[in-house]
């Protein structure tokens, strides 16, 4: 039998009948080689195997020496399976091949075919060429007509034929230069000529569909081969990157370089955050793992990644997690450096000159949105007058523009410990729509006149320009008003009128929430050990009572001044749930009665139509108005009451408030979510860094279960539960020590310290 196919015009195949003394394994005429390769490829469109013999130089690295040792120990595995596989058929192959240390390939005498019409098959058609050609029909006794690769038909001598292709029928010849093309595509100098050798020096012997089998189970064992050594290589990059100090790690850029190790490391992350997209994350994150040693958990990879450097100790990854925003796109940034060169106003006319009023603007420190700031004065009938300035971001940005609408797929800025993410583009939302200190800047005013008990007399609503006096942080403004410094009258009156505020909203219903809250900052949060500055801010604070009645005010006339016009805005409600808070008169006012209080309270409401009563604030209607740079519905509301003022069009109808509010109040609770957890985050890495011997003052808000206490830390403005002992009431202050504090587990365990 003879063994043969064909590539191009150059017999790759020895035939049977060749001279017992000619070496089978001859370079034929078309090129210069070495040794001739074996392959074997598998055509899907014809459904046939065979075995395909290349000639060609070794690959770069295929010498004699370790390579012979490994392609050996493959061969040997593969003739392994081969004897499974036969041991499974149960069936008698139907022909074979042996393959001898000479080279000689010998007939079996099972061996007996009969050429028919539709069979591929090589022949012989001079000296120079050897050809595929398709059986036809008979020449008279003994010859064949076929049609060969190149078209022609022909009459051959069963001495011509070198090779039948097995496992072929019914070929159609017009199909022989597709077959032609695929053994040229599939043919590939490589290891397999090794295993070539091997089956000769060993005297394998296989059947001629076993041999077709071979390609397939070399593909899987190189394949395996391959896959195990890049891993191996992987994880020598993974232990040198974790033993490299701090400094020197390789940065994040350098892992995402090479498609390979950048598929490893997006699996190991994707693992960490839980956000795996197939089963081939999973699958190459924990082999991963388990090939460095360690457990298959999200932990796990999460800890890998930070020693290796390519994530920082602190990562954040609820930031992760939750897909937040954090850059603008290179086309929302130059359409808003377009409308900072705009320097034209459209309402220009319109605008009222406040610059002659001073102008306080009182914030955090950290501040870098300012949008707010307020006026006062008493006029000569004794009564307030106060002016709310809220920043024009309408000046800036117009409904349906690509700033417009990456301002509310996002909803929100996004106040971080280690970062704000802003609803705008940073140049834009702090150079252009802010308020700024000793600048002329475009606001909208409104302005209301104070009865003597707190409520409204009258209001306004009108474009302005101010001149910002003063931009105070809330402790530097709550100094003022304790020195109560006579050229600082304005702000003495801002004062009173948000104690009037405060009188009438109680008597009005509303209930006082006040608290401590914590308020962090973090310096260099990529650090390993990133300075934290930690402030409480107490929310009875003078400076920050008169800030909160001022916006609230402001939230009460614009929702009148909506009713009265039939303006469709986003009115916020909050029914009250028939709370009668002389039953907690007991409890101390503050943190104690409002955690009490708190409790009782139902979800806010929006109607889009007609203000509803908001019972916590005390007010038959309310409108958050205040905060057009870092809230999208603050920003809708602007466009309405804008469009209003110009007597043009509303740009929004309460179905398409109500519509875009569902997308927008969505994504502000998610990045309320991750506001809440990187505060607590950092909290319990403040409190893990201190000594453990240190004592923290904790007020009793209520009983859990038996003596499990909720709590609140004083000095941390973080709430949390301790056991406390027998004796201690609701509203008193025990001391506590911190046990153990796990901010990336959420861990924090108190005990009391009796004394």
């Amino acid at each position: 039998m003879a063994v043969r196919a064909t590539v191009g015009s150059c017999s790759i195949f020895r035939s049977a009948s060749s001279s017992a003394s000619s070496p089978t394994l001859l370079p034929f005429r078309c090129c210069p080689c070495h040794f001739p390769t074996l392959q074997f490829r598998r055509l899907s469109k014809l459904g046939i195997r065979f075995p395909i013999f290349r000639s060609g130089k070794l690959a770069p690295g295929h010498g004699s020496g370790v390579q012979s040792t490994s392609v050996h120990s493959l061969v040997d595995s593969v003739m392994e399976e081969l004897g499974a596989l036969r041991r499974r058929r149960l069936v008698p192959a139907a022909a074979k091949v042996e393959l001898t240390s000479s080279g000689g390939i010998v007939e079996d005498k099972l061996v007996s075919r009969a050429l028919q019409q539709g069979l591929l098959l090589e022949f012989k058609k001079d000296a120079e060429r050897v050809l595929l050609a398709v059986a036809q029909k008979p020449d008279g006794k003994k010859n064949w007509m076929v049609s060969d690769q190149n078209g022609v038909t022909s009459s051959i001598k069963p001495q011509q034929i070198t090779y039948i292709v097995p496992g072929v029928e019914n070929f159609d010849h017009t199909d022989i230069s597709d077959f032609i093309q695929k053994a040229q595509a599939n043919s590939d100098p490589a290891l397999l000529e090794f295993a070539w050798v091997e089956l000769l020096e060993k005297n394998k012997r296989v059947t001629a569909e076993e041999l077709a089998e071979v390609e397939e189970l070399l593909r899987r064992k190189l394949a395996k081969e391959a896959a195990e050594k890049e891993l191996q290589e992987f994880k020598q990059l993974l232990k040198s990157a974790k033993a490299m100090p701090l400094n020197a790690k390789p940065p994040k850029s350098s892992w995402l370089a090479e498609e390979k190790i950048r598929h490893k490391i997006e699996s190991l992350e994707a693992y960490a955050i839980d956000a795996c997209t197939n089963d081939d994350q999973r699958k190459t994150a924990g082999t991963i793992l388990r090939t460095m040693g360690m457990v298959k958990t999200a932990s796990s990879a999460l800890n890998l990644l930070i020693d290796i450097g390519y994530f920082p100790v602190h990562v954040n990854l609820d930031l992760l997690k939750l897909n937040i925003r954090t850059d603008h796109s290179d086309g929302v940034i130059s359409a808003a450096e377009h409308l900072l060169s705009d320097s034209s106003d459209l309402d220009v006319i319109e605008r009222t000159d406040l610059t002659h009023l001073k102008v306080y603007a009182i914030d955090v420190d950290e501040a870098d949105e300012l949008d707010d700031a307020l006026s006062a004065t008493r006029l000569q009938d004794g009564r307030i007058k106060i002016w709310i300035h809220v920043a024009d971001a309408t000046r800036f940005v117009q409904p349906g523009s690509i700033v417009d609408r990456e301002a509310m797929r996002r909803g929100t800025s996004v106040f971080l410990p280690t970062a704000t993410y802003p609803m705008f583009p940073e140049k834009l939302a702090m150079e252009g729509m802010s308020l700024q200190q000793g600048e002329i800047c475009n606001a909208v005013t409104v302005s209301v006149v104070l009865h003597s008990d707190g409520s409204i007399a009258e209001y306004s609503v009108d474009n302005s320009i101010i001149k910002p006096t003063y931009m105070l942080t809330y402790e530097s403004a709550s100094e003022l008003l304790h020195l109560n410094l006579q050229e600082e009258a304005e702000l003495k009156i801002l004062s009173e009128a948000a104690t009037l505020r405060s009188i009438w909203r109680r008597e009005q219903g509303a209930i006082d929430t006040a608290t401590l809250e914590a308020r962090i900052k973090v310096v260099n949060p990529e650090d390993p050990e990133p300075v934290i500055n930690l402030y409480v801010e107490n929310q009875a604070d003078p400076a920050m009572r008169l800030v909160t009645e001022m916006m609230v005010l402001c939230g009460e006339v614009i929702a009148t001044f909506g009713s009265r016009n039939n303006i469709p805005l986003p009115y916020r409600g909050q029914p009250q749930s028939n709370i009668d808070t002389s039953v907690y008169a007991h409890l101390p006012e503050g943190p104690v009665r409002s955690s009490a209080l708190v409790k009782l309270m139902r979800a806010a409401e929006i109607d889009f139509r007609k203000p509803i009563r908001h019972g916590i604030l005390g007010l038959p209607g309310y409108v958050q108005f205040t905060s057009p740079i870092r809230r999208y519905m603050d920003l809708l509301a602007h466009y309405q009451v804008k469009s209003f003022l110009a007597g043009e069009s509303l740009p929004f109808s309460a179905g398409q408030l109500e519509g875009m509010a569902s997308i927008v109040n969505m994504n502000v609770r998610v990045a309320r979510r991750l506001f809440s957890s990187s505060l607590r985050y950092w909290i319990l890495e403040y409190l893990r860094r201190q000594p453990k011997e240190k004592k923290y003052r904790a007020l009793i808000l209520r009983f859990i279960k038996d003596r499990i206490a909720a709590i609140l830390l004083v000095e941390v403005g973080l709430q949390s539960s301790v056991w406390i002992s027998v004796g201690a009431q609701i509203g008193d202050e025990v001391l506590v020590r911190i046990e153990e504090a796990h901010p990336r587990d959420d861990v924090l365990l108190l005990k009391e310290v009796v004394i």
